[in-house]
Formats: C-alpha cells, structure tokens, sequence
C-alpha cells in the first residue's frame, strides 16, 4: 500500500503538466498502472489523487451501499465518474486536465500534499492556509489518532466506563 508523505510545490507547464513528486512515484513503482488517479475533492477546492490500488478498495467499499440507492450512486458519482487516469511521462510528469484545475484554482504553483493513502493536489498558496487551519483544528480539538476498533480519536478518547 502508498504511504504518500510531505508536501511539494512544483510549477504548472502551459500544457498542463507537473512533475509528480519523486518520493510519491517511487512508492508506486511496484503497481501495475504506471501512475495516478485524480478526481475533484468533495470537501475542499483541490484535487484528491490516488493509487489504482485503492480505487479499486474504494469501489469495493461502495458495496456496502444497496446498488441503486441515492447514496451509492451520488458516491459513485462523485468519485467515479469524475476520475481521470494520469500516466507518468518518461520525466515523471502527468498531465491535469484544465477543468480540474480550474476546480483547484491552480494555475502557476501546485502544491502536492501527502496525506498517507492519498494525497491532494492544491494551489500553493490556497493550501498554506489549509495547512494552518488544519493544525489549528487539531490543537484546538485535541485530535489524536484513533485506538484500534474506535472511530474516531480525542485527547480523552471515548467513555468506557472501565477505569481506562
């Protein structure tokens, strides 16, 4: 499985190209589809990029949806439908389609954000103020990484009643 870690800002050709960090190229080398998948993020104004590996986990965990109910769908939808397969050039560069980045308003630097599984694609100055929201979300909320087998993780964690 990627694991895709720290942030790199490279710049945008006029065709759409940008070199794919080295780090997060060199963790797919052993897959068989030779670069990475991109689609518009629901949650912010980026680009959310995968491995094909774990778009084929996240096909597989639309299943728990019922097959034609609303949810799947709008989730296949928006994941799905959207996605573009980006090959690597022989440079390691892929080519972002324009209309996602419009989506991301990027237009000179991209900024590429490990984020462990995934990473996102943002303009460079758009996520310098994302990076400092986030860190002030987590101080704020004391957010730690959840123990295994609960949800979500807290400075004091869930109540279990068991002198934990």
């Amino acid at each position: 499985m990627p694991l895709f870690l720290s942030t790199y800002v490279n710049k945008v050709d006029k065709k759409g190209r940008v070199s794919v960090p080295a780090t997060f190229r060199a963790t797919l080398v052993d897959q068989s589809f030779q670069g990475v998948v991109l689609f518009k993020a629901t949650n912010h104004p980026c680009i959310e990029g995968f491995d094909f590996g774990t778009m084929e986990e996240l096909s597989s965990r639309l299943d728990q949806f019922d097959m034609f109910s609303d949810q799947q769908d709008d989730l296949a939808t928006a994941i799905f439908a959207e996605s573009i397969q980006c090959l690597f050039d022989s440079e390691g560069r892929i080519n972002v389609p324009q209309y996602l980045l419009d989506f991301a308003g990027i237009h000179d630097g991209a900024a590429f954000v490990g984020l462990g599984r995934k990473f996102q694609i943002w303009d460079a100055d758009a996520f310098e103020k994302r990076r400092v929201e986030a860190r002030g979300n987590v101080i704020r909320d004391g957010l730690t990484l959840p123990k295994d087998g609960q949800k979500t993780g807290s400075k004091t964690g869930p109540k279990t009643g068991k002198g934990e």
